[in-house]
């Protein structure tokens, strides 16, 4: 996530943000995502927000490695026990066959689309084999900035789980639902999970 604009949002409403987001201990997306990582396994939290989705992922007894390119919401995520959070964007995350598991709750949205095959590219290859990838993304078409000025890149389901599969990574578990977000609008989303082939 490269957009100034939005990164300054996220830096000026990092507490706010934590406090929309604490729900997301109880979301049923996380909780399948912790089930179908190996037990003890490796995981990264990738575009980590305020920590809330790593802090139930160590606890469920995971390693945890939480990298978001804000450093307010760093400074939230490392107050967390079990989890190692750091400063980084996607373009940082390089390497083979680090990972158990990779969550990318609503982060990669905020990427330009040409840069979207880059970064499933190094998702897929950073997972070890059989490891599960989850994204979550707004539903929609197009680019678009919401009333706070986040730029939103939108994917269709066919659209993203065929991105995917470009990857290297097999769809097959998909939910759909829609939520209110940090500007108070309802927007309708769609979750993966996919495995490295």
């Amino acid at each position: 996530m490269s957009d100034p604009e939005t990164l300054g949002v996220y830096a000026t409403k990092a507490q706010e943000y934590a406090d929309v987001t604490r729900k997301l201990t109880n979301d049923p997306q996380l909780q399948a995502f912790i089930d179908a990582v190996k037990p003890g396994g490796t995981v990264l939290d990738l575009g980590c927000g305020p920590g809330i989705a790593a802090q139930k992922m160590a606890r469920a007894g995971l390693m945890v490695t939480a990298i978001d390119p804000v450093p307010e919401m760093i400074e939230l995520a490392s107050q967390y026990e079990g989890v190692t959070a750091k400063v980084a964007s996607f373009d940082d995350l390089t390497g083979t066959n680090l990972y158990d598991g990779i969550w990318a709750n609503f982060s990669l949205l905020h990427a330009q689309r040409c840069d979207i095959p880059r970064h499933l590219s190094n998702i897929a290859k950073a997972l070890r084999p059989n490891g599960v990838f989850h994204i979550g993304v707004k539903t929609g078409t197009g680019s678009s900035r919401d009333s706070l000025g986040r730029l939103y890149t939108y994917f269709t389901p066919d659209e993203l789980t065929g991105l995917l599969a470009d990857a290297g990574l097999i769809v097959k578990e998909q939910s759909k639902g829609s939520d209110k977000g940090l500007d108070g609008t309802i927007a309708d989303w769609v979750c993966l999970r996919a495995w490295r082939s």
